[in-house]
């Protein structure tokens, strides 16, 4: 059989392609081992092809957006890591409604910035979130009361063998942070959301607005991966855990932000297992003082080596 390296180095640029890749160097908390190969895709046919030598070798792999909601384990990943780097999108316009059919690596607050430039209404939500398109398909990512749910038409994805393939608006399983993607085997290629026309300085207001509340409640100047819990039924997670008096506890530089107890922060040095040790630390917390069972919002990637 021909060499790993040299198949994927015929369909990948060598610029684009990368071994024993540390992965703290790809996400958001500056957390994370490295991984067997890290590989940058641009094209949609590039990344089927991939996909096609990747299961010939036997080998695993996983997908990487911006790494704003995951956490990489200390030992690294075993495989390969795929960012897709496709970014194309289309604008469709009639009367009233407005189509932005989308790429799943545009980040959402460049998209968030064309609606804006466009004047297309309804994204504004999507402005401070720091992920991608294809990240918010999959977790069905919202804030400020909107969801991806309240915007998606449809969804087109890549099956492991390569097919391409579209689900509906009801296929899509949205549920809180939640979508069909989650179990579905395959990957995000490209999402049609429905908007309207808006006001260009009513647009910018609301993205303001977003933005110096996000700046004044959440921990933005410490590497972090957002919420790491989802919200309870109860009560909003951030206030269970600040209840608990566990603002400010750290296990090495991994710290619960005093700003926004909902949120660890890496103060500096902080390992994923600092990190774990702390996640289990609050589960542990809030289950003995409310019987409240907490639900990761992150993604833990990783293997023991």
């Amino acid at each position: 059989m021909i060499d790993l390296d040299e198949q994927l180095l015929e369909i990948i640029n060598k610029n684009n392609f990368f071994k024993n890749e540390p992965m703290s160097k790809h996400t958001s908390f500056k957390i994370g081992g490295k991984a067997d190969y890290f590989i940058i895709i641009d094209s949609i046919e590039k990344l089927k092809k991939v996909l096609k030598v990747l299961k010939e070798h036997k080998i695993k792999f996983v997908i990487l957006g911006n790494g704003t909601n995951v956490l990489v384990k200390d030992e690294g990943i075993k495989g390969a890591v795929l960012k897709l780097d496709i970014k194309n999108f289309k604008i469709r316009k009639n009367e009233n409604e407005v189509f932005i059919t989308v790429e799943s690596g545009m980040s959402l607050s460049t998209l968030s910035a064309i609606a804006l430039k466009e004047e297309i209404e309804g994204l504004e939500f999507l402005s401070g979130i720091p992920g991608t398109i294809g990240g918010a398909i999959r977790m069905n990512a919202g804030a400020y009361g909107r969801e991806m749910k309240d915007i998606v038409v449809k969804t087109r994805y890549v099956t492991l063998d390569g097919k391409i393939k579209t689900i509906n608006f009801d296929e899509h399983d949205f549920k809180y942070r939640h979508s069909a993607f989650e179990e579905l085997e395959g990957i995000i290629i490209d999402t049609t959301l429905k908007l309207k026309k808006g006001n260009k300085k009513e647009i910018e207001e609301k993205i303001n607005e977003y933005s110096i509340s996000r700046k004044e409640h959440q921990p933005l100047e410490y590497p972090n991966a957002g919420s790491i819990f989802k919200r309870t039924l109860e009560a909003p997670t951030a206030k269970l855990i600040d209840e608990c008096g566990l603002k400010g506890y750290s296990i090495g530089d991994a710290e619960i932000s005093t700003k926004h107890a909902g949120f660890i922060i890496n103060k500096g040095k902080a390992k994923a297992n600092d990190v774990l040790e702390l996640i289990n630390h609050i589960r542990k917390t809030v289950k003995e003082k409310f019987n409240t069972d907490l639900e990761l919002e992150i993604i833990v990637l990783g293997d023991e080596k």
